[in-house]
């Protein structure tokens, strides 16, 4: 493990990171770019204020910081190939590449990798034209943007009129991108089976419960996780 570790990102996901790197005594600092109030001057944990957007300006706060491992979190800048150009430039980082990294980032290809290897998912079908996606005859919808800026985008829509403004949204007013993806809309449990892996080992975490929806009942938008526990009694 490296002396000097920096994490990229601001969200619980990174403050986590941080927080369990700073336990181990391999690890005598970590920088937390651009963090959050959890990870400002906690102990071993501090924050940066590194441009982590510009590449070439991170790579050299890791040089001139004598950072011996960086792990990325936002997955914004994992699909913008924060990983490959570290890594080009000699610095040890963990995160997938871009090309990797569109299976979280990019509905539409990683719906297709599903169809492609017979893993079951949802039928859906990606649209250009805000009049064709809203033609679909799915008997319920999931109205997603594509894109890692619009990954949390999601709107459970109860009738097609809503799948229709949802769409019109995205698409005719460019809020999100260009493309939008139409799922069928499953019934059921959500969780989250999330795992740590160099390409050969592969370390489950215990699986996690999000909440979605903003109100009681699972009604309201989406949110993205307005925060989450485990383990999980349903499995």
């Amino acid at each position: 493990m490296a002396d000097r570790v920096l994490v990229i990102g601001s969200g619980g996901r990174e403050h986590a990171l941080a927080w369990k790197l700073a336990q181990s005594p391999h690890v005598k600092q970590v920088f937390v770019a651009p963090g959050n109030a959890g990870t400002a001057d906690n102990g071993k944990i501090s924050n940066s204020a590194v441009l982590v957007s510009n590449h070439t300006i991170v790579t050299q706060f890791c040089k001139d910081h004598n950072i011996g491992l960086v792990l990325v979190g936002q997955e914004a800048l994992l699909a913008a190939g924060i990983v490959d150009d570290l890594r080009a430039a000699g610095v040890r980082c963990f995160g997938p590449s871009a090309k990797a990294a569109q299976l979280a980032s990019n509905t539409s290809f990683a719906k297709a990798f599903l169809d492609r290897h017979g893993i079951p998912t949802a039928r859906w079908k990606a649209f250009t034209n805000p009049q064709e996606a809203c033609s679909t005859d799915f008997p319920a919808r999931v109205v997603r943007a594509r894109g890692p800026a619009a990954r949390k985008e999601v709107t459970i829509a109860a009738s097609k009129e809503e799948a229709c403004r949802a769409v019109q949204e995205i698409m005719q007013d460019r809020m999100f991108g260009e493309v939008v993806v139409i799922e069928e809309l499953l019934q059921g449990e959500e969780l989250s089976c999330l795992c740590f892996t160099d390409g050969v080992t592969v370390a489950s975490m215990p699986p996690a419960q999000a909440h979605k929806r903003l109100l009681d009942g699972d009604q309201g938008p989406n949110t993205g996780g307005m925060g989450a526990y485990c383990p999980v009694p349903q499995v």
